[in-house]
Order: structure tokens, then sequence, then C-alpha cells
């Protein structure tokens, strides 16, 4: 156990000196997050198909309960619960477009160091243009339920339920519930709640109110995260532990177009339609998935209908609602209606990442409408949505409540849907005839292989130095 206390140690002091111009120690966030026991408990796992690169290499690290696809190379690392998914990394002889094209000489590799992801999820492939054939994480701690998409890391600390979206981060603090899609930052402290997106021809900037964020999603001082949405998450913890008591579960029954993955959640009454994902670390229960529609990892749908093609990214929380055709729930929000306060969002509409909307009273949205930030009531609709066709009008400024956007609306709006045309042919939403095939249909035939730590002598806690390869 010493190595292991040793590691930890050592993430901690890399980390700090790269944060130390925010006198920002991450000592008490370690040490309070952590839990030795618990980081024996349980097994780690990787997936193989037929349709991804397999290499992996795990080096004097501990990477209990977590989940590996694709090609990924941990070093002097913990990772514990989390979902490192190399299913999209780039392959070689793709194209990197960037004013010329330069022609990848490699598969592309997450590479983790000197860094501690604590039930984090990775995904995508690195938009950094400096590194094309890797997704680098290094000297870099994420906390409870972060998401790392596309995005590479040196030197950063994520708060809880923060997201960075596509981009390249050195000696950043993202504080918790904070989503930034920003190209490229440099020693910036990030304000908790902040909803940031920064664009050639547009920006989108929204802010929690302090009470608001604080009642959701809160720190203490360690950083350990309290508030609404982490109940809600901690509460149905235990389901997906009993997943890792057995090794083989009678599959749930789904169209031969869809995949449930097998370290998926399903309870209830579950109606899956044709070219339907549910990612591993998705949650459902009582819910119908209507044809095309996704639930992506940390996703939860509770009691509530998917009409057809729609995505649910990353943490994405949908609770006693109705969603129209092809409708977004970004990154981490949290849509929680009641039995007797159900929320209805209409076709076409997007909710943008770390929105929550939690009413008291029935919630209707129209189609074609976006969606952000706090909404409690019907008066809040007016400040926290806007008409698709209405944005696309806009030039200059516009600011609605807490929400400010500069720039092309057209634009912003164009953005947008290409890519979520692009989740859903990821995705398999439009599989069909053998053509368009995607994780949906890949994932169908997944094997997953286990990995134990040492459970005694100096080095228990740490897993066998160990190269996997095809």
């Amino acid at each position: 156990m010493n190595q292991l206390k040793q590691l930890n140690d050592r993430i901690i002091r890399r980390v700090n000196v790269n944060l130390e111009e925010f006198d920002f120690d991450t000592e008490s966030f370690v040490t309070n997050t952590l839990d030795h026991d618990k980081m024996m408990k349980f097994y780690a796992f990787y997936g193989i198909t037929s349709q991804h690169p397999i290499y992996f290499h795990f080096k004097n690290s501990n990477i209990a309960g977590s989940y590996f696809l694709g090609k990924c190379h941990v070093g002097r690392s913990a990772i514990y619960k989390s979902d490192v998914r190399g299913d999209e990394l780039k392959r070689k002889g793709d194209n990197l477009h960037y004013k010329i094209e330069v022609p990848l000489v490699e598969d592309e590799m997450i590479t983790i160091r000197d860094s501690l992801l604590y039930k984090t999820l990775v995904h995508s492939n690195s938009h950094n243009l400096e590194s094309p054939e890797e997704f680098g994480i290094r000297n870099t701690i994420s906390a409870h339920y972060a998401n790392i998409h596309g995005s590479t890391l040196e030197g950063c600390f994520l708060g809880p339920f923060a997201t960075v979206d596509l981009m390249n981060l050195h000696s950043c603090i993202v504080g918790e519930f904070s989503y930034v899609q920003a190209g490229e930052l440099f020693h910036r402290k990030i304000d908790p709640g902040t909803v940031w997106i920064r664009h050639p021809h547009f920006e989108f900037k929204y802010k929690f109110k302090k009470d608001v964020l604080d009642n959701y999603v809160g720190v203490n001082s360690s950083y350990q995260p309290r508030g609404i949405i982490y109940d809600f998450v901690k509460e149905r913890e235990q389901d997906y532990e009993k997943l890792f008591d057995v090794m083989h579960l009678e599959p749930i029954k789904a169209p031969s177009t869809s995949a449930v993955n097998r370290y998926a959640v399903v309870k209830g009454k579950i109606n899956i339609g044709e070219n339907v994902l549910v990612a591993q670390s998705a949650f459902l229960d009582n819910a119908i998935m209507g044809d095309g529609s996704n639930a992506q990892e940390n996703s939860y749908i509770i009691h509530s209908n998917l009409k057809g093609k729609n995505v649910t990214a990353h943490g994405g929380k949908i609770i006693h609602a109705d969603m129209g055709i092809e409708t977004f729930v970004g990154f981490n929000s949290f849509l929680n209606g009641k039995p007797d306060a159900r929320i209805k969002i209409g076709d076409g509409c997007i909710v943008m990442p770390h929105t929550i909307i939690d009413p008291d009273v029935p919630i209707k949205i129209p189609g074609e409408h976006l969606i952000w930030g706090y909404i409690k009531s019907e008066a809040d609709i007016e400040t926290n949505t806007i008409a698709l066709d209405d944005l696309a009008e806009v030039r200059d400024t516009l600011q609605i409540g807490k929400m400010k956007f500069t720039g092309m609306g057209s634009v912003f709006i164009e953005a947008f849907r290409k890519r979520i045309g692009q989740i859903l042919l990821a995705n398999g939403a439009l599989f069909n005839d053998g053509e368009d095939r995607g994780h949906a249909q890949d994932d169908q035939n997944i094997s997953f292989n286990i990995i134990q730590p040492y459970s005694t002598g100096e080095r228990k806690g740490l897993y066998p130095s160990i190269r996997i390869k095809p």
C-alpha cells in the first residue's frame, strides 16, 4: 500500500506545481476523495471489438472500476471508476484538415500520465492541432463526474461535474458545474457554474447565480461535492456496483440494430427502438427510447419518453419528461420533472450543456427553441429560451436575462445542428440497409476482460504493469 500512497503524493505535487499561481492546493481534495480500501475492491475492465484498434499499456497505476476501449496508455496515475472510451480516436491515414491536409502516420492514442481521474469520462479525440496523434492528459486532477471531451490537459484541476469540450488547457482551474468550449486556454481560472462557448464567429456565455448553483452542485472546503444533483447520482450508485458482482448478465431485449451495454443499469419497464445506443454507465428506469435515440455515458433516463433521434449527451439527466423528435440534451444537464410537474420539450429543441430545469408545475417548451440556464417556473421560460428562428436573426449582441450572445446566430445554430448530425451518425442512429454503421451496431458484439490489483505486499492496490496488444 506504500507505493499507492506514494503515487497519490506524486500526483498532488505535480498538479500543485502547475497551479501555484492560484495558490491552489489539491492535497485536501485527494486525501478526502481517495479511499485506498475501495481502490482494492473493484476490478478494471477493457472492451474488445473487431471495429476498434486495441492497445492498452497500464504501468504503476491504480485503475479500479474503470473501463477502457480503443488505445490507451496509463502511467503513474489513479483512474477510479472512470470511463476512458477510445472508440472515436483518429486512425492512421486520416487527414487532419487545417489550412492544408495533414495525414496521420499512426493511430491516435489516449495518454494519461501523473494524473488522478475520479469518476471521470474521457471521450472523443484530441482537438489539439499540435498533437493530432495523441490525446494527452498530464499532471491533472479531475473530480466527480467531470467530462474530458476531446480536450488535452496539462497541469489542470477540474471541479465536480465540470466539462471541457474540444479544446486545449494548460495550468487551468475549471470550477464545479462549468462547461467550457473555448479553443485554447492558458493559466485561467473559470468560475463555478459558467457556461462558455467561444468561436471565431460567435460567443455564448451564461453564469449561474451562486445561491442556485450551491443548491444543486456545491463544494466544501476540500472540493468534495454536495447538492441536489450530487445526491441524485449518489443515491443510484449501488445499482451500478451490483453490475460488478456477476460476470455474465442476461442481455436486455432490443432490436438487432441496437446495443445496450452490459455495464448500463436497466430497470423497470423499458421499450427500446431501432438504432438505439445505451452506453456503459447509462441508467434507464421506466423509459421509452425511440428509434435512433441514445443514452450516453453517465446519462439518466427515468420515467421519460424519448420520441426518436434524441441525443442525451454525457451526464445528461432526464426525469419525468417527454422529449420530441431530434431534441438534444447537453452535457450534465438536469431535467428534473415530477409525476405532477412533467417537462415537455418540443421537436428540434437544443438544451444547452449544464442546463437545470426543475419545475414544481408542468412545463412545456415549444419546438425549435434554444434552452439554457435555470428554469423553475413558466416565467423562467421567457428569460431562458429563444426560438431558433429569432436567434438566427442576431448579427451583433443579444442579452436575455443572465445570458449574453454575441456574433452570428445563424452560424451558431448551423454549428450545433452539424454537431448533432455527427453525433447521430457516430452513434448509429442513421443506420439503414447496412450503411452508416455506428456505435449502436459496432458495440453489439463487444467482449470484456478484467484486470485486478495486487491484494498484498508493498504494491498492494497497484495494478501489474501490463501491455495488451492485438
